[in-house]
């Protein structure tokens, strides 16, 4: 009898096969339609092709396109017969990497003396269809680090060698589908044939390897889909994506600007900003005030031996800044790129026992990183932008109850805002040259994250390799109104920067201890934060949340006394409320609330005033009926207070 293997599925249960089953003959063992749809499997977190032999006992997943591992393999597919069509048309390029990304794929390509325009997507789009009717198989060709050298050195390929001398031998693999040969650890999709439809969505300039001094490439982008009615509605959301785009909807709406004079990636918040960001803002300190937090103000520049101690500088040197140079004195000063080392010093500053832990520090810190300008975009992607942070000191035995406070508070910024959630718990893969500290501290802090999510019942996946570079942590990715995704909030436990500030604390035993930090911020930055509302509502932002409530429209001259009691009234309520007394015609006045998105626009004429009502519009449902004036400010402080959320 063949040796066996067990085989764990999602559910629980467990399976017996021979040694060296296929994930397609698993899938087929399970239903023929699932082997029909499958893409890859996951076996222990690590994504494989169908035909792989497997010979240990495992935990799997098939994957299909309704996965995120299912795309990720189609995606990373797609990105090969982009490369086998650009071959066919263009027999001189050279291949750099082709990865799939959240939304897609990109290969970067060096067309020599050629120059590629969107003009030439179509045709490229077009052979990309014809190379996928040809179902080609995905061949895994396991070589040698000396085979592979000589094949690009062949072909005359310097990407692909420079490439490969980071490789380790015996693990170099190639993939082949029809003519095109391709440097790849895969995994893929049975055949190209899966492929129903392609959209190359733009292109781009990058680097090699990311750095300047290296060859530029094109980056062509693109997306694909197995059904052509799944890239229409990618389309549709596309043009609706183009709708709510927080740049035009930001400058629309007054909320920021980014002024060349100013700097790239500084973006300058606007009165209407404003009064949106330091909303939020209350919104948080108030939650954070209920659970105990203390808030604090750090300086925007620190001396550099503060981010050396933390391993800030060098572990990112080059998204800072250079440091800035201090006559006489012996250490520069960087711009900071992370609060998180000077709440660390503020925990330094007195002796602290037990009875002071949990110690949980907030700021909403001003920090700085360089991003090249390429990179730039809104306020989605800047160069200075302010974190919601805090840091949690506690004990190991506080450390449970804490991160689940967190995790509560994190669901409830979210859930204000109802955008549905998911979760990953982001550990560390084996390259432990990535990571600070000691083993047994990472493998205590991933183990007890994944407690307190199997405790509050949490659905989350395990991204491997997606840890910060002291410690593993939640990550909350949110969605959108239209679909898409957003990595925002974290959770992190940090066992390495105690040992670096040598941080402690004095317990019942009157012995040194070492706390625990919680990195935590819902926000993650106000600037994203605000660029995703900006997009998830369309501009359309609850009422508590509008930088102007209510506009007031006296249907004449006659009425301005009347509009200005009723908005003195509201401004007692704290309602954020202006009155229109612009010489306009009324209509014009309407549009223009209506198109400034404001929520509520009251009408005033004779009748109200006479009989102590408003004639209330709401925003993009028009009349919705004469009120009472203290009928309405009540109703509408409600809806206030109660953080109702429009239908977006």
């Amino acid at each position: 009898m063949a040796e066996q293997i067990t085989i764990t599925f999602p559910d629980g249960n467990e399976k017996k096969y021979p040694k060296g089953t296929t994930g397609r003959e698993i899938a087929a063992s399970i239903a023929k339609g699932l082997a029909r749809e499958a893409l890859s499997i996951t076996l222990n977190d690590e994504v494989l092709g169908l035909d792989r032999p497997i010979e240990e006992d495992g935990t799997i997943t098939i994957n299909t396109w309704d996965s995120e591992d299912g795309k990720y393999t189609f995606w990373h597919s797609s990105a090969h017969v982009l490369a086998e069509a650009i071959q066919e048309l263009y027999p001189n390029a050279k291949f750099g990497i082709g990865p799939p990304i959240e939304d897609g794929f990109y290969y970067d390509i060096d067309f020599g003396n050629q120059t590629i325009g969107h003009d030439d997507l179509e045709k490229i789009e077009n052979k990309m269809i014809e190379m996928a009717r040809k179902k080609s198989e995905f061949d895994r060709l396991p070589v040698s680090k000396e085979e592979a050298l000589a094949h690009y050195k062949e072909v005359g390929n310097e990407y692909k060698i420079d490439l490969i001398d980071d490789l380790e031998d015996g693990n170099i693999t190639f993939y082949k589908q029809g003519n095109f040969t391709d440097l790849c650890r895969g995994p893929h999709i049975p055949n190209t044939g899966r492929i129903k439809a392609v959209k190359l969505t733009s292109l781009a300039g990058a680097y090699w390897r990311g750095d300047e001094e290296n060859e530029q490439l094109t980056r062509i982008y693109g997306i694909s889909f197995p059904k052509k009615k799944l890239l229409d509605q990618y389309i549709e959301r596309v043009e609706e994506a183009k709708k709510r785009d927080h740049k035009k909807l930001g400058k629309e709406l007054g909320i920021y600007m980014i002024d060349q004079m100013v700097g790239q990636g500084l973006p300058v918040w606007l009165p209407n900003g404003t009064v949106l960001r330091r909303t939020l803002e209350a919104f948080l300190r108030e939650e954070q005030k209920k659970r105990g937090y203390k808030e604090v103000i750090t300086p925007h520049i620190g001396n550099l031996e503060l981010y050396r101690t933390s391993g800030h500088y060098p572990y990112y040197r080059e998204s800072q800044y250079n440091p800035i140079e201090m006559e006489g004195e012996e250490d520069g000063y960087l711009l900071k790129p992370m609060n998180c080392p000077h709440h660390h010093r503020i925990y330094s500053n007195e002796l602290r026992s037990y009875r002071d832990l949990p110690l949980r520090l907030a700021e909403f810190g001003s920090v700085y990183r360089y991003e090249q300008s390429g990179e730039l975009n809104g306020l989605s992607r800047v160069r200075g932008f302010t974190q919601d942070d805090a840091h949690i000191y506690c004990t190991h035995d506080q450390l449970k109850d804490e991160i689940k406070n967190c995790i509560d508070l994190t669901e409830l910024v979210f859930g204000t805002f109802e955008m549905p959630v998911d979760i990953r718990l982001s550990f560390r893969d084996d390259n432990e040259d990535k990571y600070g500290g000691e083993s047994e501290f990472w493998d205590r802090a991933e183990q007890e994250i994944k407690e307190v999510a199997d405790e509050m019942d949490l659905d989350y996946t395990i991204g491997r390799g997606e840890a910060s570079f002291y410690g593993p942590k939640i990550d909350f990715i949110i969605r959108d109104a239209i679909g898409r995704k957003w990595q925002l909030g974290t959770v992190q436990v940090d066992y390495v920067m105690p040992e670096r500030f040598d941080l402690t604390y004095v317990g019942s035993d009157n012995s040194k201890h070492r706390p625990v930090i919680i990195h935590r911020a819902p926000f993650g930055s106000m600037e994203r934060f605000t660029s995703i509302l900006i997009e998830h509502f369309a501009g359309d932002f609850p009422v508590w949340l509008s930088p102007k409530q209510v506009q007031i429209i006296p249907v004449s001259d006659d009425f301005n006394e009347y509009a200005f009691k009723c908005a003195s009234a509201l401004k007692k309520e704290d309602v954020r409320v202006e009155v229109d007394t612009r010489s306009e015609p009324i209509g014009g006045k309407i549009r223009d609330a209506e198109t400034s998105k404001i929520p509520y626009m009251l009408i005033v004429g004779g009748d109200e005033e006479e009989e102590g009502t408003v004639s209330v519009r709401r925003h993009k449902e028009g009349d919705i009926g004469t009120f009472d004036f203290s009928e309405f400010i009540s109703n509408l402080t409600d809806e206030i207070d109660n953080k109702e959320v429009p239908k977006h």
